[in-house]
């Protein structure tokens, strides 16, 4: 237990820590001749198993671990314990959009006619799936307005790469396939990475001081050699872009495309259409916007929607309707081709059209929620943390450590310390024009009351930083694994193929 006094529980003795904890493994509560199952005497012949496998029979396993079946399941239920999961905690993870997945999802999901749909069934016996697709696909097209989506995109990077392949077939089409790609420092990570694996240059634009795209330094920078923009509606600051459609206008009368990376719809969908801000293409996450569980990374889905111009480069195979059922299209001369097999990730696609059938009409209630959570843990933390951009936020807010640096306190600490308190951190070091960003958002999913528990202990931790910064930079001290050297864990880790070596060596400050 930790020298430090002031902890979340102060009462709790280093006994029942370590029981908490679960610092023991089954392989401690191995007994021998501990079972967790007496199955009942033969009622018929027994087989002889040394005459069955000869000399590969083994009457003991070495290592072989003896518990009952308490042991176990205690056992299996500490380690699911030991997680800040999204079901017991709030997630705030900006970006990531970690919300509640409602179990109607599961349960649809985990229907044997969709769960045990075998992916080389041919069309004609998986008219019900091809159903499911083809009803998504409208929803999609309702919520957007575009003239088609393809479902394909196996998560949000890789509906990125379909768009920005579509573009550069439209332009080859046209005759110019171009050379440049124009993407603001807010941007998603990948939208460069993409925009590159697709063979374009990279060229950055610059936010404003509100975080904001310039109408004035785009113009000055799209040229007839530039193919497209791709920007972040609502960006990584968590503000909408104002002047979007001064930016369509202006990419548009160069004749390049409007890419949007959807993965921020959940702070408008069912509010606004992005076709009608003049979006050109746009993916969706779906795991993030309509909700599946993707921590880890994965599993998700990038639908991407695109305006009529684009339809004819959408990856194969379309899903097209045919007398009183549907069929899969492959005759699309100028497709990009197949993003990956099968369906896409078929599961995501069944719990994204439960999500939205469940709201109906009311969808845009996820958007009003999640901008209206994001504000009010904005409003709260606003006198404690330090926000570099003052432009109003949307479904996430973007604090940053300036004013805990001045005691030697940073995002990191911040983050470790709030483990502490029973909720996972949020989003560190992101966006890269925020130093010491700690990116919070709340998703529509979480109640007043964990949004005010949540804000009681940033306020709390920002006042330790104030007055016992050590125990903020010593963070985390109730957790089961303590402060660790993070860049010697992840070279050390590398060498030995393992962190248990790293894990077990005395803690040192990252």
């Amino acid at each position: 237990m930790s020298d430090h006094g002031n902890l979340v529980n102060p009462t709790l003795d280093a006994a029942l820590l370590d029981r908490r904890r679960g610092s023991s493994s089954i392989f401690d509560a191995s007994r021998p001749g501990r079972r967790g199952v007496l199955l009942p005497p033969l009622d018929v012949p027994g087989a002889d198993p040394e005459a069955l496998f000869g000399t590969l029979h083994r009457a003991e396993v070495e290592g072989e671990v003896e518990a009952s079946e308490v042991d176990a399941i205690r056992h299996f239920t500490r380690l699911s314990q030991k997680n800040l999961s999204i079901d017991a905690n709030l997630y705030p993870l900006g970006s990531c959009t970690m919300k509640h997945n409602p179990r109607i999802n599961e349960e649809i999901a985990r229907l044997a006619g969709f769960a045990d749909v075998h992916p080389y069934t041919p069309a004609h016996l998986s008219q019900g799936a091809l159903e499911l697709m083809a009803r998504l696909e409208a929803a999609l097209i309702a919520l957007t307005g575009f003239a088609r989506v393809t479902l394909q995109p196996s998560a949000g990077a890789n509906g990125e790469l379909a768009g920005c392949l579509m573009i550069r077939a439209a332009h080859v089409k046209a005759g110019a396939p171009r050379k440049y790609v124009l993407v603001p420092d807010s941007a998603h990570g990948t939208n460069p990475a993409s925009a590159h694996f697709a063979g374009y240059e990279v060229k950055e634009l610059a936010s404003t001081p509100r975080g904001t795209l310039d109408p004035a330094e785009l113009e000055k920078k799209m040229t007839d050699e530039v193919a497209a923009v791709m920007i972040t509606v609502p960006n990584t600051l968590g503000v909408f872009e104002e002047n979007i459609l001064d930016v369509s206008r202006i990419v548009h009368a160069r004749g390049g495309f409007v890419y949007l990376d959807g993965a921020n719809f959940n702070a408008f969908v069912g509010k606004v259409r992005p076709a009608d801000m003049g979006v050109d293409v746009m993916h969706m996450n779906l795991h993030k916007t309509f909700s599946t569980p993707h921590g880890g990374g994965g599993p998700g889905a990038g639908p991407v929607g695109v305006g009529a111009a684009l339809v004819p480069f959408l990856p194969v195979p379309t899903i097209e309707p045919e007398g009183a059922g549907f069929r899969l299209d492959f005759d699309r001369p100028d497709s990009i081709g197949r993003m990956r097999t099968f369906y896409g990730n078929f599961g995501v696609l069944v719990r994204a059209l439960t999500y939205i059938l469940s709201y109906g009409q009311e969808i845009g209630e996820v958007a009003e929620n999640a901008v209206l959570n994001a504000n009010y843990l904005r409003k709260k933390l606003a006198p404690f943390y330090h926000l570099k951009y003052d432009a109003p936020s949307y479904h996430e807010v973007v604090f940053d450590d300036k004013l805990q640096a001045a005691k030697g306190v940073h995002n990191i600490d911040v983050a470790k310390r709030l483990m502490d308190y029973g909720f996972h951190p949020p989003t560190m070091s992101f966006p890269l024009i925020v130093p010491g960003a700690l990116m919070i958002e709340p998703t529509e999913s979480e109640p007043i009351e964990e949004l005010d528990a949540f804000a009681d202990a940033m306020i709390a931790i920002a006042k330790e930083a104030e007055e016992t910064p050590e125990l903020v930079t010593s963070a985390p001290h109730v957790t089961p694994v303590g402060r660790v050297d993070e860049a010697l864990l992840a070279r050390e880790a590398s060498r030995a193929g393992s962190f248990a070596p790293v894990l077990r060596a005395p803690v040192r400050r990252s």
